[in-house]
């Protein structure tokens, strides 16, 4: 594809749609109001980046490394985001929906008003992130490392694993079911008798 990315470059309301994207490595690139539709990135590194108002229908952004991305009102739908770096990203009125984002990285992130629904984040990692009014709907989190991360207030009653990476400190004030306090206190080496 001829789709040039160079060190802050801008690319403003446009459609990219059937195309595979590969072999970019660019700094502080802006993206702004864009539609993404079955495109594969692949070998595609944006540091600094800054993502507003897109869309992403049915593309596959594994390992794309977006560490320390700038991301406000973006969709995700039915995106394969395996291994997706979003460390240290500032994440703003995001929605991850039917995605699978198994082994996704937003350790140090900065999450608020950030939508998982329907989607697969095993083995992810979100340590040391804030996040503020995440909610996680119908998501698979077995296995994902969560220290460092306070949980005060988020919901993770509709959230199915057996194990995760937690201290009892991030736990203060998280939302559970009843039948997800059994695999939390084995977790903290509790036996639970039934």
């Amino acid at each position: 594809s001829d789709f040039g990315v160079d060190d802050e470059s801008s690319f403003i309301q446009s459609t990219c749609q059937d195309e595979t994207l590969s072999y970019i490595s660019a700094d502080k690139v802006q993206f702004d109001q864009m539609i993404f539709h079955n495109v594969t990135f692949q070998h595609v590194t944006l540091h600094h980046a800054e993502l507003t108002d897109l869309v992403f229908n049915h593309c596959d952004l594994s390992n794309v490394d977006l560490s320390e991305a700038v991301m406000y009102r973006v969709q995700f739908n039915h995106c394969k985001i395996l291994g997706l770096d979003l460390t240290a990203a500032t994440i703003r009125n995001v929605v991850f929906d039917h995605c699978t984002g198994d082994y996704a990285t937003f350790r140090f992130a900065n999450m608020k008003q950030v939508s998982f629904q329907s989607t697969s984040l095993v083995k992810s990692d979100f340590y040391h992130s804030e996040l503020s009014k995440v909610e996680f709907a119908d998501c698979q989190i077995d296995q994902s490392q969560f220290s460092g991360t306070k949980l005060a207030g988020i919901d993770l009653s509709r959230t199915d694993f057996h194990n995760i990476g937690v201290t009892l400190e991030d736990l203060q004030g998280c939302i559970i079911s009843p039948h997800q306090a059994i695999p939390l206190t084995k977790i903290f080496g509790l036996v639970v008798k039934e």
